[in-house]
C-alpha cells in the first residue's frame, strides 16, 4: 500500500484489502519491533560471514561463524534470514575427470586403505592426487598431500606439466612441515606416484605408499571431495589471464582460507589448522592431569605447540606466462 499510494487512494485499497485506514496509518508511524531491530543487526552479520567466505557459506558454516563470535542463533531464523534476502552459499558439483594414466611397465603398491578414510591422529594417513586448473594461457597442474584425520593440506605444488616431480615436491613440503612415522601415502595408479623416483623417496623417508584401482573415484575419495571443494569455491567462480595468477589465487586459497578458516563438516566446523589446535590442547590436558592421552603427541617427531605455522614453501615452477 505504501509503495502504491501515488497511484490509487488509500482508503481505496484497504478497503479492497478488508484493512482499517486508522490501522494502517497507526502501522506507518510505528516504531519497528525489538524483533525486528535484532533481525536487522543479525542479517547484517550473516552478509558479512558470507562476504569473508567469499560468497560460499550456506546456513550451517554460517551459524557456526556466529556462534564462534558468541552469539546464539537457532538455525531455522539464519535459513529464513538468508532466503529473505537471497544470501546463498555454493553447492559442490563434480563429474569425475580421468587424469591417471598409469604405467604399465611400473609396479603398484598395494591398497592399505580399502577405501577407509579414517585416521586417529595426525599423520597417519595421507592421502595425495591431482588436477588441472584451466587460464587463458592453458592449463597448470596442482598436487596435494592431505591428512585424512584433519583434512589440512600437508603439502602442495603447482607446475606447467603433470610430472613425478609435481608430486615430489608435494611430497617433501609434507615432509617437511610434518616429519612423521611411518604414514601411509594413498593415491591413485597414477605413473607420476608408481614411478621408481616415487617410490625411492618414500622408501628413504619410510613412507608406506598405497594405491587404489585406476579410474574408481571412490579408492581415493577424500582427495577427489578436496577438489570438489576447490572447483565449486574457487575454479568454477574465477578466470585467470595468466598463470601466475592462478597460482597466486591457489595459493591464497589453501594457506589464507582452507587450512586456517574454512569450516569443516566432518570436522565438527572446525577449521583444519583450529581442529589439530584443539586437539593438541586437548592432550597436553590428558597428560597434565595423567590421563591417557591418543594420536598426536605421541606420534609427532616435534613436540606441539599453541599455533603451529604453515611452512611457507614457493612451490610453484616459473609461471611467467
Amino acid at each position: 500500500m505504501n509503495a502504491n499510494q501515488a497511484d490509487l487512494p488509500v482508503r481505496t485499497m484497504c478497503r479492497v484489502l478488508r484493512v482499517s485506514s486508522s490501522g494502517y496509518h497507526d502501522w506507518l508511524q510505528r516504531a519497528p519491533s525489538a524483533r525486528s531491530i535484532d533481525d536487522a543487526v543479525l542479517v547484517e552479520r550473516i552478509r558479512q560471514i558470507h562476504a569473508d567466505s567469499d560468497a560460499t557459506y550456506g546456513r550451517p558454516r554460517v551459524r557456526r561463524e556466529l556462534l564462534a563470535q558468541g552469539q546464539m542463533v537457532n538455525a531455522k531464523r539464519i535459513a529464513r534470514l538468508m532466503r529473505a534476502h537471497g544470501i546463498r552459499g555454493v553447492s559442490r558439483r563434480r563429474g569425475f575427470v580421468l587424469t591417471t594414466r598409469r604405467d604399465k611397465s611400473q609396479d603398484k603398491a598395494p591398497d592399505l586403505v580399502q577405501r577407509r578414510f579414517v585416521a586417529d591422529g595426525p599423520d597417519k594417513l595421507w592421502v595425495a592426487d591431482m588436477t588441472y586448473v584451466p587460464t587463458w594461457a592453458g592449463f597448470i597442474y596442482l598436487a596435494v598431500v592431505l591428512d585424512a584425520w584433519s583434512r589440512r593440506v600437508v603439502g602442495w605444488a603447482i607446475g606447467q606439466d603433470m610430472t613425478t616431480e609435481l608430486v615430489l615436491k608435494a611430497l617433501n613440503m609434507a615432509l617437511q612441515q610434518r616429519k612423521p612415522r611411518g604414514v601411509i601415502h594413498h593415491s591413485d595408479q597414477g605413473s607420476q606416484y608408481t614411478s621408481l623416483a616415487f617410490g625411492k623417496r618414500c622408501k628413504e623417508m619410510g613412507v608406506k605408499p598405497s594405491m587404489g584401482s585406476v579410474g574408481d573415484a571412490y579408492d581415493n575419495a577424500m582427495a577427489e571431495s578436496f577438489f570438489a571443494t576447490l572447483e565449486c569455491e574457487l575454479i568454477d567462480r574465477r578466470s585467470w589471464p595468466t598463470k601466475a595468477e592462478a597460482r597466486m589465487a591457489l595459493f591464497t586459497w589453501i594457506e589464507a582460507w582452507y587450512n586456517p578458516r574454512r569450516r569443516h563438516s566432518a570436522l565438527d566446523y572446525d577449521s583444519p589448522i583450529d581442529f589439530e589446535v584443539r586437539h593438541r590442547q586437548r592432550e597436553r590436558q590428558s597428560v597434565k592431569h595423567g590421563l591417557p592421552t591418543v594420536g598426536a603427541c605421541v606420534a609427532c617427531a616435534t613436540p606441539p605447540v599453541d599455533n603451529p605455522a604453515p611452512v611457507l614453501i614457493d612451490n610453484t615452477e616459473d609461471l611467467s606466462t
